[in-house]
């Protein structure tokens, strides 16, 4: 059932997104992880397409947001409100509480914004006027931004980016990939017209799936090296925090799934070391805020220099 699920997943969102199909795979890894994914290029490489592909492609609630300087806490979370008929406070759930939800251009909006969307994403719940509320399951956060545009834009600090599972790059499309958007116009047409081929209770269930996945002590113990190394490097200010090797090793317990196994193998930690990791780590002369670049080439040396198990 899990594989045949999530091939019909992956198929109905390639239908529409016709570009790097690793990055569709790394958002079903994210999904089956129940972790969040921050999708960070240039415009106009279908950040957005990819994102709202997932979110139609599962038959459970989801909503965009258009992140904007302006956009306020309670627009996301909603807002407690006085009516005047029963004289009582009624809530008004704002967006977040979707199931799949499309963050476009998250480093667009406030800071202030930004920590009441990502401690929805770390607590998968909300507390207003000291009531605490779940948010509902499965629940997934697929955040958009640009890079390189830094002129009225809000970088995520560290440790919000931590909130992340992933953070990946989708790169420009192959060429014959090209043509068939031309020619197609997915964003326009086919995007509107998808449906649903999955279940909640099927994520749910390969979810359970992921946390079942077997991963042997000698994987757990090269996870633990990675994180290790990152702590000692004399280019990082901040290693890999026990957070991020748990969301290591949940990546992996899910790209197991993916790849129809109910067990680890070493690939299965290597090939989810930048994406899960390069957004953890600081290094002591960033660029900028959010720097990507030298993040991920210490962490490929920390991945070339610690051996893998046999």
């Amino acid at each position: 059932m899990s594989v045949d699920a999530l091939h019909r997943l992956r198929d109905n969102i390639t239908s529409v997104y016709m570009g790097n199909t690793a990055a569709v795979d790394r958002v079903l890894v994210c999904l089956l992880s129940r972790g969040h994914i921050l999708i960070e290029d240039v415009p106009g490489v279908g950040k957005t397409v990819l994102a709202s592909a997932l979110a139609r492609s599962i038959e459970c609630s989801f909503t965009r947001i258009q992140c904007t300087p302006d956009l306020l806490p309670s627009d996301i979370i909603g807002v407690t409100v006085y009516d005047r008929g029963t004289g009582e406070f009624d809530f008004k759930p704002g967006p977040v509480f979707h199931n799949v939800i499309v963050v476009d251009e998250i480093n667009r909006t406030t800071p202030r914004t930004q920590s009441a969307l990502l401690e929805a994403m770390s607590e998968v719940a909300i507390s207003v006027d000291g009531t605490r509320r779940e948010l509902p399951q499965p629940f997934i956060v697929v955040a958009t931004q640009n890079p390189y545009e830094f002129e009225g834009t809000y970088f995520l600090p560290e440790n919000q980016l931590d909130r992340f599972l992933m953070r990946i790059n989708l790169g420009y499309p192959a060429p014959d990939d090209e043509a068939r958007i031309i020619e197609k116009q997915p964003a326009r047409s086919t995007l509107v017209g998808l449906s649903p081929v999955m279940t909640s209770n099927e994520v749910l269930a390969l979810q359970a799936a992921a946390d079942a996945i077997r991963m042997d002590r000698s994987l757990v113990e090269y996870v633990i090296a990675l994180a290790s190394a990152t702590r000692e490097h004399e280019e990082l200010h901040v290693g890999l925090s026990p957070r991020g090797a748990l969301a290591l090793s949940q990546a992996a317990r899910a790209t197991a799934v993916l790849r129809d196994r109910d067990y680890c193998v070493p690939e299965d930690i290597v090939s989810n070391v930048l994406p899960v990791c390069a957004h953890r780590i600081v290094a002591k002369t960033p660029l900028h805020a959010g720097d990507a670049v030298s993040a991920r080439r210490i962490m490929q040396q920390v991945l070339e220099t610690v051996p893998s198990p046999a």
